[in-house]
């Protein structure tokens, strides 16, 4: 018994051994993780497209906010050989440039004679129409350009309009589903309300597209000389001169009418004093 202890005990020792060496193994080596590590998020079809669309949705809006609307003005005083022809010249221009007459008029008489024109041309000639109005003069003593940028107003404008446009149909909608008298009639006069401001929005928007896109441009026109003098004529002195015994008759016209309606006073005035000149001279004598 003795002899196969001692033969096992060494055998014992070397498995204890072997097995406290494996638990040590064991025990270095980390546990693998149960679940893989999430990966990365990737966009997916549909988003990329969805921010695509509203890459491309932001580029046209901010296109749409450069676009500038300027409203242009311009003032010309224009010296010219004859009024008539150069106001002719001048509507025949506006024509040729694709635009129209405003206000035309004349005044004026001998030796004073000024005429106005009021022209609406392209706004992309208008620098052109200013060029070929200057040709038309002997001179220009005066000229005057100006720009107004009504962009901020007009956009203000459109989105004031897809407001009132967007709550229209909103009210058409309730108008479809209300049942009561009293309520279609609420709804109606709403509608109306909102309709009325729609007109009006609309046209502030039309006119600020025709004057931006037509610009204004007043012309002044004067004669370079006076009319000379025309030399004489007997006729026309004979002419004056009777204008001045008119002139002469009515005068005295008026004052003997004067003297007769203020007779009552200066008459017994003039009555004593001649009584008591004539009473003076016969004590004298």
């Amino acid at each position: 018994m003795s002899k196969m202890l001692k033969v096992l005990l060494p055998v014992l020792l070397v498995v204890a051994l072997v097995l406290s060496a494996a638990c040590s193994a064991r025990k270095g080596i980390a546990p693998s993780p149960p679940y893989p590590a999430p990966a990365p998020m990737v966009p997916s079809a549909a988003e990329r497209s969805y921010s695509a669309e509203d890459s491309a949705a932001g580029g046209q809006t901010a296109g749409s906010e450069t676009e500038r609307r300027i409203v242009r003005t311009g003032y010309l005083t224009l010296e010219v050989k004859n009024i008539a022809d150069s106001m002719v010249a001048v509507s025949n221009l506006a024509k040729e440039l694709g635009g129209y007459v405003v206000s035309s008029n004349k005044q004026g008489g001998d030796g004073a004679v000024t005429g106005r024109v009021a022209i609406r041309v392209p706004v992309e000639r208008f620098d052109e129409a200013l060029d070929k109005l200057r040709k038309l003069a002997v001179d220009v003593p005066y000229e005057s350009t100006e720009g107004r940028d009504v962009t901020e107003e007009y956009s203000d404008l459109k989105a004031q309009l897809r407001n009132l446009e967007a709550t229209e149909a909103q009210y058409l909608e309730l108008l479809k589903k209300a049942d009561k008298v009293e309520d279609i009639l609420k709804v109606q006069r709403e509608l109306s309300s909102v309709r009325g401001q729609i007109e009006r929005v609309k046209g502030r928007i039309q006119y600020l597209e025709r004057t931006s896109d037509m610009a204004l441009i007043e012309v002044t026109l004067q004669q370079t000389k006076p009319l000379r003098e025309t030399g004489w004529s007997a006729l026309k002195t004979l002419k004056s001169a009777a204008r001045g015994l008119i002139t002469f008759g009515k005068v005295l016209a008026d004052a003997l009418i004067w003297i007769a309606i203020f007779s009552p006073i200066w008459v017994p005035i003039v009555v004593l004093v001649w009584y008591f000149r004539k009473r003076r001279k016969a004590k004298i004598s």
